[in-house]
């Protein structure tokens, strides 16, 4: 048995209204996923995260090293992709490609073992995660919070016990509606907020310090992914717990964050750091150092669904009788292609239950794929 196809699908749909965070503004979401067909005819599916076109391409590069190969030797093709890869591509979206293949190679694993990825991984350490809710985007940049205090009743009616706010406007402006957003969801929901590495040192600094009466649970990427150093700085002088990853690449990449103890938390994507192959043994260093790793998700209901299974295997460290509930992103801004491409991973009671189905456990809406193909490409 080896792989005998690679087809590629950048899916794009539009929003009904644009929102803005602290770098740019989104009029869509635009996601390339990946399906790989195996020579007896199983299936499995990826996500890259990451500019859609510039991840298919890259896909279409990895192919003719990923054709012909067995999908039970993920590791061996990992490290077949990243040898390709490595002259010029050690960070950046060709990651991206890498992760999604690498992704549908651990689904299709799964398939044919019919066994779940949680199990593949090493074990299922806990049956159900508790998602946060990540929201709060800017919807008007004259009055950028407008709908704010409606939007965080939702996530209450809902059942989420935590939330994360976007950032990253101005300290000022900043402080004000984190304050009123703390006051809306009172003291025993987590609230996180995320700059998206909007402020210079002294800026990020100042916000901290206004913030921690409001027991902010962590600052993400309060600063440039590239100062480690002001990174390790700025936690000396917060009590707030310092979060970041999304943008960083490989175990190579998360050693140089860690060696720098520049956060408590890391926050890899799984569909651009490597995969799950490498989120496995970025996990396993951040264990070494005692920090917490809290996966970055922001795209499909596959990268949803990988992240659970993920989360679902990750060892409690330190042990303890009591287990602390693992947290999952959530993301709850416009996007169709998260709603309706795969089978929904439900909350119930504050928790998502970890998908127990062989792979990564949903079921392909193949009408949605096919109404949100922008571009696709077979390779054989």
């Amino acid at each position: 048995m080896h792989i005998d196809k690679i087809e590629t699908f950048v899916l794009e749909e539009k929003l009904s209204k644009r929102f803005y965070f602290s770098q740019w503004a989104y009029e869509s979401r635009k996601i390339c996923v990946v399906k790989i067909t195996s020579s007896s005819g199983e299936i499995g599916w990826g996500e890259g995260y990451g500019p859609a076109e510039i991840v298919a391409s890259g896909i279409k590069y990895l192919t003719p090293i990923v054709l012909n190969n067995s999908p039970l030797e993920n590791e061996l093709i990992w490290s077949k992709m990243y040898r390709a890869s490595l002259d010029f591509a050690r960070r950046g979206v060709l990651m991206a490609s890498v992760s999604a293949i690498d992704i549908a190679v651990w689904d299709l694993k799964g398939k044919i073992l019919g066994c779940p990825v949680s199990v593949l991984l090493g074990g299922v350490q806990r049956k159900k995660i508790r998602p946060y809710a990540t929201g709060f985007y800017f919807s008007n940049l004259e009055s950028p919070f407008d709908g704010f205090e409606e939007e965080a009743k939702k996530y209450i009616a809902k059942g989420f016990k935590a939330m994360k706010m976007k950032v990253g406007l101005g300290v000022d402006i900043d402080y004000k509606i984190v304050s009123r957003i703390r006051e809306i969801v009172g003291p025993d929901i987590q609230l996180m907020v995320d700059s998206n590495h909007a402020y210079n040192y002294r800026e990020a600094l100042a916000l901290a310090h206004r913030l921690e009466p409001l027991q902010i649970s962590w600052f993400e990427e309060p600063l440039s992914p590239e100062f480690y150093g002001q990174s390790y700085d700025l936690r000396q002088q917060t009590t707030i717990s310092i979060a970041s990853g999304e943008c960083e690449y490989l175990r190579f990449g998360f050693n140089q964050l860690l060696q720098n103890k520049s956060v408590d938390i890391v926050q890899p994507d799984i569909c651009a750091c490597g995969g799950l192959t490498e989120a496995k043994r970025i996990a396993s260093l951040a264990t070494t150092h005692g920090v917490s790793i809290i996966p970055h998700t922001w795209g499909s209901g596959i990268a949803l669904h990988v992240a659970t299974h993920f989360i679902a295997n990750l060892e409690c460290i330190p042990g303890r009788l009591i287990a602390p509930d693992f947290l999952i992103e959530y993301d709850q801004t416009e996007n169709a292609i998260r709603d309706q491409l795969t089978s929904e991973i439900e909350m119930k009671n504050g928790y998502i239950n970890v998908p127990n189905r062989p792979g990564l456990g949903f079921e392909m809406n193949t009408t949605a794929l096919k109404k949100m193909t922008l571009v696709h490409e077979q390779f054989t």
